[in-house]
């Protein structure tokens, strides 16, 4: 026999209680523990002969809050979507006028983000019409704001994409002496750098990034966003294009093409 869908449970909760509301008579049944004993013991024993009743209403529940919080997330992309793809203090890579922008949230020190580094790369060098905004969202402590603050200082000697693969790539403990050792390597002015790095604005920068992320939902790195899907993860390379792909295809649809 198949079992009942879990949204009978409160029908049924709902026809033997709706009657006696707001009636002498339901306010004795209601207060009569006989009656309550019952009524417990009858639910009791519906979800010991259908178990699948409960797994069926968590797969619901988990279904619905789902759709709940990706129409959120839509809203809250397209809401800000001059933030997320014109902030001119965010480094941006890739072709400037792309038909398709890819943002991502992430911080220097996390190993998420490391492993994601790759496939943004490499999606910048398969996909000609991508473009590429980073969001510094430094979460993991203090080690991590300084290395976004010296990442954007980097942006205004024009070696933000080279000192940014490089930080991503290095496979140490991104201390202060780190960060200067690799601005070294790839020929920052180190002193310049250090200079910009105490720049109010700079901070200001961060801090609007992470309010964006908050309010867009982010609460860990990577976080990327392509069209109107936020995705968070390790992304690979395959996850990257099927994203872009869907987001220009969506365009397409949208007379944007």
């Amino acid at each position: 026999m198949k079992y009942l869908s879990p949204l009978i449970l409160p029908m049924i909760a709902l026809a033997i209680l709706a009657p006696t509301t707001n009636t002498k008579a339901g306010d004795s049944y209601s207060n009569d523990p006989a009656w309550r004993q019952a009524v417990d013991a009858a639910i009791q024993q519906y979800i010991r002969t259908h178990p699948e009743a409960i797994v069926e209403a968590i797969q619901a529940m988990e279904i619905k809050k789902k759709a709940e919080e990706h129409e959120r997330s839509q809203k809250q992309i397209t809401a800000h979507h001059t933030e997320l793809l014109k902030d001119p203090t965010s480094p941006t890579s890739g072709n400037p006028n792309g038909d398709v922008t890819v943002v991502e949230f992430f911080d220097y020190r996390c190993l998420f983000c490391k492993q994601a580094a790759g496939a943004v790369t490499q999606l910048q060098t398969e996909d000609r019409n991508v473009r590429v905004v980073y969001k510094d969202f430094p979460i993991l402590g203090e080690l991590s704001v300084l290395a976004a603050k010296a990442a954007l200082a980097a942006h205004t000697q024009d070696k933000h994409q080279q000192f940014h693969e490089a930080l991503l790539a290095s496979e140490v403990e991104l201390t202060r002496e780190e960060m200067i050792a690799i601005a070294k390597r790839i020929g920052l002015d180190v002193k310049r750098l250090e200079t910009a790095m105490q720049s109010p604005e700079l901070q200001a920068t961060l801090d609007r990034n992470l309010a964006l992320g908050f309010k867009l939902g982010i609460s860990g790195t990577p976080g990327f966003i392509v069209g109107t899907e936020l995705k968070p993860g390790a992304l690979n390379l395959k996850e990257l294009r099927n994203l872009v792909e869907r987001a220009r295809k969506s365009r397409v649809k949208e007379g944007k093409s």
